[in-house]
């Protein structure tokens, strides 16, 4: 019997199947406006098309490739679509998937400096230059007491702000008698449900969650939380943990970060301030009004998959005081031992955060702003805000449509006239088209409909071309 010596792709077969992949993707790139935007199969269909067992021998990838075209293409919603205004993006670049390729390649595990140094380093020095790009409190660069690690997404940063808030208020006791269920964690009724996953995570549970009013703009109320704070104290409860949000998720919304921040310095309460949308905005000087009072904050997180043209999943998360945020997650197992750690004189990242393995991903986000430069980063965020206020005043000077909320930057929340039932018959036409995707929300108790514009390749023609069609599909509403 003949064996083979190895199942592995030669390094020969690997370049050359890796030029096939990256025209594919480049291709790609140059048909993504052909495809219906929003995937138009049914549950199941996906599964029916694909083998019902694995393979005994191996298959060319020529053929894997050919069954992407025919099979996986239809079910995919198509995010990197100019056309995708819907949710908020999750933004891919040339430089971004080059330097996730990079370090794919590299296959490197950071969970320690000694792993790789330069993984560590790189990230680093990267989330150092993000604080002078973004305008960010100097309090938040690794040279000072605080520092910067890239999460996965601001779910897990909000869970991490959490924990260690969690512990600063009982001084490290939840860590080894585990939560006693008089810590209060409050947010507003805008903000992102990952704040509420995030306490029942934590062991702070659903119902020590509260909920704070909003203003008229869907801004947290600093009076509400106060009164809220005060009332908790007079039962009895310890209030650890407030979460500001700096462009909620239904209406772009941004919290009053600096009178939040001085009730939370008052009453000895961790800030936490979630910007994972909005954040990228402050590579302009002109829209860094949106974090007036951050320096009153113990975190911070933004989301450059989202609107900095770096793929998914790439979340900075920043802190005032590392040594909180390391001495509620830091376990140190034999296994893990070694010298640099105990010298004191490094970083490893596996503190910073839920999982102890990490991967390469400050490559990618180096490659992003290395490619674009601060200029053309720039660039692209004023012209998707251009974009965004001139679709709002055409919303605006429209007879049958109305501004739902206020548009500070590339959001437009919008709605038809005639009631709920119309705004949900007009979304499922545009989305059943394939030519756009819109998704919805409810403010001040009415089905609102969100256009957010912040997709990599998004221009103006793609907006003209939405609001046409937009006034096409209200045709008729009733």
């Amino acid at each position: 019997m003949v064996t083979r010596d190895s199942y592995h792709m030669t390094p020969d077969e690997f370049r050359t199947r890796g030029v096939e992949f990256i025209n594919w993707i480049a291709d790609y790139y140059e048909r993504i406006e052909s495809y219906p935007v929003l995937s138009q199969v049914k549950p199941g269909d996906v599964r029916s098309l694909l083998p019902t067992a694995p393979p005994i021998t191996g298959e060319s990838l020529e053929n894997i490739l050919k069954e992407i075209d025919a099979h996986i293409l239809p079910g995919i919603t198509h995010w990197q679509s100019p056309n995708f205004f819907a949710f908020f993006p999750a933004n891919a670049s040339g430089p971004a998937i080059l330097g996730d390729l990079l370090s794919s390649g590299l296959g490197v595990q950071g969970m320690l400096w000694m792993t790789s140094p330069a993984c560590t380093e790189l990230e680093t020095h990267v989330l150092d230059w993000l604080v002078g790009m973004l305008g960010l409190p100097e309090t938040f660069r690794s040279d000072r007491a605080g520092g910067g690690v890239i999460q996965d997404t601001a779910s897990s940063a909000t869970l991490c702000a959490l924990l260690a808030a969690r512990e600063r208020a009982t001084a490290y006791r939840s860590n080894e008698e585990g939560c006693d269920g008089t810590l209060v964690a409050y947010t507003s009724t805008q903000a992102h449900s990952s704040v509420e996953k995030g306490v029942k995570i934590a062991g702070l549970g659903r119902r020590n969650l509260r909920v704070i009013d909003v203003d008229q703009d869907f801004a947290m109320r600093p009076d509400a939380l106060s009164s809220q704070i005060k009332r908790d104290r007079e039962m009895g409860l310890t209030p650890c943990f407030v979460c500001a949000t700096v462009g909620t998720t239904s209406s772009n919304a941004i919290d009053p970060v600096r009178a939040i921040g001085e009730i939370c310095r008052q009453e000895e309460i961790w800030l936490h301030v979630d910007a994972a949308m909005s954040g990228t905005a402050a590579l302009c000087p002109e829209f860094r009004h949106i974090q007036d009072g951050l320096e009153l904050a113990d975190s911070y997180c933004f989301n450059p998959h989202k609107w900095m043209f770096t793929n998914f999943d790439c979340d900075c998360f920043y802190v005032a005081d590392r040594t909180i945020l390391i001495n509620t997650l830091a376990l140190m197992p034999e296994y893990l031992r070694n010298k640099p750690t105990d010298s004191g004189a490094v970083i490893d990242y596996r503190d910073w955060h839920i999982p102890l393995g990490r991967r390469f991903r400050a490559l990618k986000l180096w490659f992003v702003i290395r490619h674009y430069g601060i200029e053309g980063l720039q660039f692209h965020v004023r012209r998707h805000v251009e974009l965004a206020q001139e679709f709002a005043r055409r919303v605006s000077a429209h007879p049958d449509f109305e501004l739902a909320a206020a548009v500070p930057l590339n959001l437009v929340c919008f709605r038809h006239k005639k009631g709920d039932e119309a705004n949900l018959k007009l979304l499922e036409r545009l989305n059943q088209s394939g030519k756009i995707y819109l998704t919805h929300t409810s403010l001040g108790g009415k089905i609102t409909l969100r256009l957010s514009i912040g997709q990599a390749h998004t221009e103006a023609r793609h907006v003209d071309a939405a609001w046409t069609l937009i006034q096409e599909k209200s045709r008729g509403l009733g």
